[in-house]
């Protein structure tokens, strides 16, 4: 019995926490990227909160539930904390039940695709095409025509609103 309670409270552990976190990658986890934002750790840590910091340049998570654009839905663009970069538009935002921003895709050539094998499981990492800023996973089991679900931690965005 107790062997069941484990059990279950591993398989609970991995669907509720890692929920956002699968499809091919455009890049090998061993191929080495250029990005055109390049900066020192200090430099890294001087600009952001110990937040931003773990999660853009750590592959870090904030707690789903947590993060102030996961149930936001005003009209403009999600930009990288790290270099400003656009990412993702405020119309392929959907609410997915996470606990997390997600979208259905991203802004074309905004986004980095890497294969992701921490944590026991493939997984296909999302980070910014600007800096190299972690920004969370995507998988395929959005609601939407495209199937995706970027699953996103709002402390690696920020939200520019559209200006009339």
């Amino acid at each position: 019995m107790k062997k069941f309670i484990v059990l279950g409270i591993i398989f609970f552990m991995n669907t509720f926490f890692i929920n956002c976190q699968t499809f091919n990658t455009n890049n090998s986890s061993n191929e080495k990227i250029e990005f055109k934002v390049k900066k020192s750790e200090k430099e890294w840590k001087d600009e952001l909160t110990p937040q931003e910091f773990d999660i853009l340049r750590n592959k870090g998570t904030e707690r789903p539930y947590t993060g102030v654009y996961n149930m936001h839905f005003e009209k403009g663009v999600y930009e990288c904390k790290g270099c400003g970069q656009a990412l993702f538009k405020s119309d392929n935002k959907f609410v997915s039940d996470c606990g997390w921003p997600s979208y259905e895709s991203a802004i074309s050539g905004a986004i980095i695709y890497k294969e992701d094998k921490s944590l026991g499981m493939v997984r296909t990492e999302i980070i910014c095409s600007n800096c190299g800023g972690h920004q969370g996973h995507v998988f395929d089991d959005g609601p939407t025509e495209t199937g995706k679900r970027y699953c996103v931690n709002s402390a690696s965005i920020n939200f520019i609103k559209n200006k009339k």
